[in-house]
């Protein structure tokens, strides 16, 4: 299933509709205004709230944090002894591991388990301007949480290299 994300979602305060391949609405993105750490919230078109993205206000290194119900969900943080500026590791509460690397700027990245792809981000395949492809690879994978996860890595890539 592909879905389409629009880059201009990083607003705080600016909601945002995720379609997916048939121009639906998929996902709600919430950005929650007067937080004292950049919060988004990923929501169904019921207005669940999905998955909670948080920067983590006290780290070593930039991270952010996913949320599902109220409980850790996972970690994403750049792969630390990598000599490639565009990998990141995502630590999931279970103990799990899964690797996203690529061109993250470029929107030219994938979400990786052990080797095997779960998901494509990409904006190859679209025409519309500031517009990027989630394409998740596998039917057992969760959209909401590789949707997640590519929200997380663009927004921590932008703030290390200083865009964000």
């Amino acid at each position: 299933m592909r879905y389409l994300v629009r880059d201009r979602i990083f607003g705080i305060g600016d909601d945002y509709w995720i379609e997916d391949d048939r121009g639906r609405h998929a996902f709600l993105v919430d950005g929650k205004a007067l937080r004292l750490r950049e919060t988004f919230e990923l929501k169904d078109p019921q207005g669940r709230v999905l998955v909670t993205l948080r920067k983590k206000m006290l780290a070593l290194r930039d991270t952010m944090t996913l949320e599902r119900d109220d409980q850790p969900l996972a970690t994403i943080r750049r792969k630390r002894l990598s000599l490639l500026r565009n990998h990141y590791r995502v630590e999931l509460a279970d103990g799990t591991g899964l690797d996203v690397s690529g061109k993250i700027l470029d929107r030219e990245f994938a979400v990786e388990y052990d080797g095997e792809l779960l998901a494509e981000i990409s904006r190859r395949w679209l025409s519309v301007r500031d517009t990027y492809g989630v394409n998740v690879v596998r039917e057992d994978a969760d959209p909401a949480l590789l949707i997640a996860i590519a929200v997380c890595v663009i927004r921590l890539a932008e703030r290390e290299s200083g865009e964000g």
